[in-house]
């Protein structure tokens, strides 16, 4: 089994901490700044409480990797989701209110437990993964200051 990774990335977003909560909980909008590569599809009825299930499959022809995935922490500015497939883990997202709009912390802690898939991954996905997460959250970050904006606030 692959040593447990930690990448982790910030973003200070201006809007409120639940407009960006919004963001991560409403499936819509997620569709807006997910990867394009990447979807999420609920199992049963879409849900970020405790206990909701989702699927997050990678676009990758013939093989579609897919992660499974479930809320195992849940309150007002936090959504921990942890997955099984070829990686295991959990995805931490933490919004934090400042006075200049809320920052943003997403923690993607994972282990892969197939050696060549750890390897290839560490050899050809790790930096495209960790510069996919920042690019991610600068799309978050425009979907929320776009809602904050219309809403006036």
């Amino acid at each position: 089994m692959s040593s447990p990774q930690i990448f982790e990335q910030s973003i200070l977003i201006n809007a409120s901490a639940t407009i960006v909560e919004q963001c991560i909980t409403d499936l819509d909008l997620m569709h807006r700044w997910l990867n394009p590569a990447l979807k999420c599809e609920p199992i049963r009825e879409w849900s970020t409480e405790i206990g909701g299930k989702s699927r997050f499959i990678i676009n990758i022809p013939l093989i579609n990797p897919t992660l499974i995935s479930h809320v195992i922490e849940r309150e007002p500015g936090l959504i921990v989701w942890q997955f099984e497939g070829f990686f295991k883990g959990r995805d931490r997202w933490e919004c934090q209110p400042k006075l200049q709009g809320t920052q943003l912390i997403n923690r993607f802690e994972f282990e892969i437990p197939n050696p060549l898939v750890s390897w290839g991954f560490n050899q050809f996905a790790a930096n495209w993964t960790k510069s996919d997460m920042k690019a991610q959250l600068k799309r978050l970050k425009r979907v929320a200051e776009e809602i904050h904006q219309l809403k006036g606030l």
